[in-house]
């Protein structure tokens, strides 16, 4: 019978008084058909708001004909799936609105989203930042207040894409002490600036960066880049996303060439924007690595590096390729007793050159002990430690000084020795 008699009334106009008794029913399933109609008068809906049941009151705060005034009232209500209802509904008609029915609904409205944005309930204010983060027009107080929620779920969304947040409000989210993991949102935002970038790069927390890395449209400064770079080489999950940057500066190239895993080495070396001289020298460096691999594979099958460098020598293969590997892996001993070997020069001068750094001594040795001007450049670099902008001669050349020079320098070591 009652289905018969709401089946009367179900998608049909419905006269003021007969809405009326159907909303003082003592039936509940009654109440709650009449309150999901959207052809009422906003006296009986707002009658309905203040119904005993929780479910008509759902209802009535999910359904888009209710007044504002009620909807107000619904914000306050104790059940939290009213409120729930509410917040959906309301973020769902923001954007369908003109600025002139903004205009007319703009105070309560604004305060209804208000109390929502306060709520106690964390899956209230949940569903009113999902509603509200794509809406360019949502109020700017609520979507401050859900950008400064205690919980991450709350502020997450409007974090990541609320067209509202300008550029200040992130910036003093970032330097407060936001919720953990909210920077890593913010890292996530489409073209976030420099000024931004540069919070995150100084918050020195480790996920955050590492997001804005691997977003493409951060838009970084040369600078801070390269900064990141200088501080990557113990925090591998920015290896990647760095060298995947649209914008590498050469210096940024070549030092990270110096730490990145040998498979992401491959992919820095394929990068279009490099420059000749940056490709050439990751390629180097690439070398290097298999190089320095082959060395250790050696040294750890031939014993000590002295024992190693004098049987080679017997054995007529202590050649250049050999010392240069050696180099590469950074042996100091090998080299230095190959050296000794090679030249017919006691280990202790050849040790005291080495101990002073002595740019021409050190390639008066190399010439000595008849190695290629690559290799000798080598020493330089990984023996002697000698500053890169010191380093005498290039891989490709001869050597710098003349015979006499070279002479002079061994002899005046030897003396001194």
């Amino acid at each position: 019978m009652f289905k018969g008699f709401m089946n009367k009334f179900r998608g049909k106009p419905i006269a003021y008084d007969e809405a009326r008794r159907l909303a003082n029913d003592k039936d509940v399933k009654v109440r709650l058909k009449l309150a999901k109609r959207e052809d009422l008068v906003p006296e009986i809906l707002y009658f309905l708001a203040e119904d005993t049941s929780p479910e008509v009151r759902r209802a009535i705060a999910k359904n888009i004909s209710t007044p504002r005034q009620a909807d107000l009232l619904l914000s306050r209500d104790d059940d939290d799936g009213v409120r729930f209802n509410l917040a959906e509904k309301i973020g769902q008609l923001i954007p369908g609105l003109n600025e002139a029915e903004l205009d007319k609904v703009h105070e309560l409205t604004h305060h209804v989203l208000d109390l929502l944005a306060k709520d106690q309930a964390t899956r209230v204010r949940r569903i009113l930042s999902e509603t509200l983060k794509d809406i360019a027009n949502a109020p700017p107080e609520v979507i401050r207040r859900l950008a400064r929620d205690v919980e991450l779920v709350v502020c997450a969304p409007v974090l990541e894409h609320s067209p509202v947040l300008s550029d200040e409000d992130l910036l003093e989210i970032i330097t407060s002490t936001p919720v953990l993991g909210a920077l890593s949102i913010i890292s996530k935002r489409k073209n976030i600036s420099e000024d931004i970038s540069d919070a995150i790069y100084f918050s020195e927390d480790i996920d955050a960066i590492g997001v804005m890395l691997g977003n493409k449209s951060a838009q970084i400064r040369e600078d801070t880049l390269d900064r990141i770079v200088e501080s990557a080489r113990d925090i591998e999950p920015w290896h990647k996303p760095l060298v995947g940057r649209p914008k590498l500066s050469r210096k940024a190239v070549l030092r990270l060439a110096e730490f990145v895993a040998d498979s992401l080495l491959d992919t820095l070396a394929l990068r279009a924007d490099l420059g000749d001289n940056a490709a050439e020298a990751v390629r180097e460096e690439f070398e290097r690595r298999m190089e320095a691999a082959e060395g250790t594979r050696t040294r750890e099958e031939g014993g000590p590096p002295e024992e190693r460098a004098k049987k080679l020598f017997k054995q007529g293969q202590l050649d250049d390729k050999v010392i240069r590997e050696a180099c590469h892996s950074g042996d100091g001993v090998f080299v230095k007793t190959a050296m000794a070997l090679r030249s017919g020069i006691s280990l202790s001068t050849i040790t005291k050159i080495f101990e002073l750094s002595s740019v021409k001594g050190v390639v008066a040795l190399c010439w000595k002990a008849e190695l290629s001007m690559q290799t000798a450049v080598l020493v330089q670099k990984r023996i002697a430690k000698i500053p890169p902008r010191e380093v005498q001669g290039s891989s490709d050349g001869e050597y710098p000084f003349t015979k006499d020079e070279m002479e002079w320098q061994l002899e005046f070591f030897q003396d001194s020795a």
